[in-house]
């Protein structure tokens, strides 16, 4: 399962965000962020996310929340349609369809 982290960035009493710009959601306003690699703890990731992204380094502080799964799962090609997709993940399953 793919662990993912986010920054909120900080300066002054502002929040940094970023506009998406590919896929459905195109235009649409998020924190920045990524995927932990293997190895790596989540400070770590997030500063290399943020380096890559933004070209730039950020001092990570505390932790805001952790978001959890009820439930987690393989699924082959025939139950992808045989459960409730977030809009997010939806966009992305003909794609995976065509490489399963």
């Amino acid at each position: 399962m793919a662990v993912y982290v986010v920054a909120v960035i900080k300066r002054n009493d502002k929040v940094f965000a970023t506009q998406r710009g590919y896929g459905e959601f195109k235009g649409g306003w998020e924190f920045p962020g990524g995927k932990i690699e293997p190895g790596e703890g989540a400070k770590e990731a997030l500063k290399r996310e943020i380096r890559e992204e933004l070209n730039t380094d950020i001092e990570v502080g505390d932790l805001i929340d952790v978001i959890e799964h009820d439930e987690a799962k393989w699924l082959g090609k025939e139950e992808l349609s045989c459960i409730s997709w977030l809009p997010a993940d939806m966009e992305l399953l003909d794609k995976i369809r065509r490489e399963l």
